[in-house]
């Protein structure tokens, strides 16, 4: 029996799409189809692979307003936002700029003896396992820069977006990617991890849970697979006492309910130099209070539901454990009647909080944040490095090397100054600890979906 993928949306609970996954055979020729493309899409010159793709991405644009909709109903971000076409054309042109340089051969000795280089090869097949929370941006992280290297890319869309992959292939195929070099695929658990045990790709990027992440690493055991893992977060932000506090409120409550606090890089939890904390929090609940949660598609909603009525009692769950461990919640249920004990959640800030609480431990994914007093910078630092996770940190000073000082002191990717929330394409997007391995943008993302290849060549004179 054909197993059905459906995405239920958080609108209104009715199953929006549902599709058939491959069979284990269909689901292998696809995979041998790419395998067979890759190798002529390589050989085009780099120039002609850049303008199909960027011709892929302007045919995306071209879809604007149904994409909108669409987000609405599969995962509940308010129109209002409108899609992701900002950071996916910030990130595809950036790549695209850089591709010469960044696939450059090094070139060791080029004389009348001796020809010695490292080429960066494509890896084949690259395979992407995207998520539903930014669907196209972290779909695009990877894709572009994959089909720019001369790969063949595979995609596997989360079920709550299924209709993602659908518009990219669309569009990648009307800027000119051969349809068998780019390719969404709907596939199960069992089939995804029987194409990873069948040594079907050359690079594997998964963004996702931990658990998920170790679901990918364990079907790529003994394969030599090369991975590329961006997992969970629980992303602190530091307010010091020489911080702009009106502007550092802003930023970070932005940081940790925009999406419905569905961010890779959300805020989560937030410590506040005792000077500033009362003046902070206050602020803080101001802020949320302006926010009005809604159906997506009223151009007043700023906070639509979470994407699944099981994401939002996660959040439920470690919020009311906080409650009864001795946390304070700030926000008043009164205000966002809205919140119907499923997909719909208010957003809620927690004080009298500490680190034996999930809430501030384990990814809540959601709308609510921690906000705790600290004393100085060695308080901070023990606290922020007290997570499994390292994906982002955000400090806030007027004192720029200070903040470089600390930053070096943070178990994490990204470091962030008087901002939150932001992937700079021209900087690379990684993370450490079980927030995963690997990373994308920038020169490096192109090192992510190449290899190293060398040439010694010795020339020999007839």
């Amino acid at each position: 029996m054909t197993k059905m993928i459906q995405c239920i949306s958080p609108v209104d609970g009715r199953v929006y799409a549902e599709r058939p996954a491959l069979s284990p055979q269909a689901a292998a020729t696809a995979a041998a189809r790419a395998k067979a493309a890759q190798p002529a899409w390589a050989a085009l010159p780099l120039d002609e692979r850049i303008a199909r793709v960027k011709a892929g991405v302007a045919a995306l644009n071209a879809m604007t307003d149904p994409i909108v909709e669409e987000l609405a109903w599969q995962m509940g971000r308010p129109v209002r936002y409108g899609g992701e076409f900002g950071g996916v054309n910030e990130r595809t042109d950036y790549m695209a700029k850089i591709a010469a340089e960044a696939l450059a051969p090094m070139v060791v000795e080029s004389s009348d003896r001796f020809e010695r280089r490292i080429e960066r090869a494509p890896q084949g097949v690259v395979f992407i396992i995207a998520p539903w929370n930014y669907p196209y941006l972290t779909s695009i992280n990877t894709i572009v820069p994959a089909l720019i290297a001369g790969n063949s890319v595979m995609l596997k869309h989360a079920s709550q977006t299924i209709v993602v992959g659908e518009r990219l292939a669309q569009a990648f195929h009307a800027g000119g990617v051969p349809e068998d070099v780019f390719q969404n695929v709907v596939l199960d658990h069992a089939g995804t991890e029987a194409l990873i045990a069948a040594r079907s790709f050359g690079f594997i990027n998964f963004t996702g849970s931990v658990a998920g992440g170790a679901a990918i690493e364990r079907a790529a055991a003994g394969t030599f697979t090369a991975l590329g893992l961006e997992l969970g977060g629980k992303d602190p932000g530091y307010v010091m006492e020489d911080a702009d506090v009106d502007w550092a409120v802003d930023v970070l409550m932005d940081g940790a309910m925009y999406n419905a606090g569905q961010c890779c890089c959300g805020i989560e939890r937030i410590y506040v130099h005792e000077t500033h904390f009362d003046d902070f929090v206050g602020k803080a609940v101001a802020w949320v209070n302006n926010l009005t949660l809604g159906n997506p598609f009223d151009a007043s909603t700023t906070l639509g539901p979470m994407a699944n009525a099981r994401f939002a009692q996660t959040v439920r769950e470690q919020t009311a454990e906080a409650i009864a461990a001795g946390a304070k919640p700030l926000i008043e249920k009164q205000n966002f009647p809205q919140d119907d004990g499923g997909a719909y959640l208010m957003p809620q800030i927690l004080v009298n909080v500490d680190h034996s609480m999930r809430v501030m431990r384990e990814e809540s994914f959601g709308p609510v944040v921690g906000i705790m007093p600290v004393k100085n910078d060695d308080e901070a630092l023990q606290l922020m490095n007290d997570s499994p996770y390292g994906l982002t940190a955000s400090l806030w000073t007027s004192d720029p090397e200070r903040a470089l000082d600390l930053g070096r002191r943070i178990e994490t990717g990204t470091v962030f100054l008087n901002r939150a929330d932001y992937l700079d394409p021209a900087i690379c997007w990684t993370g450490c600890k079980d927030t995963g391995r690997g990373g994308s943008l920038s020169a490096l993302g192109y090192h992510a979906v190449t290899r190293p290849r060398s040439y010694h060549l010795r020339k020999v004179k007839a």
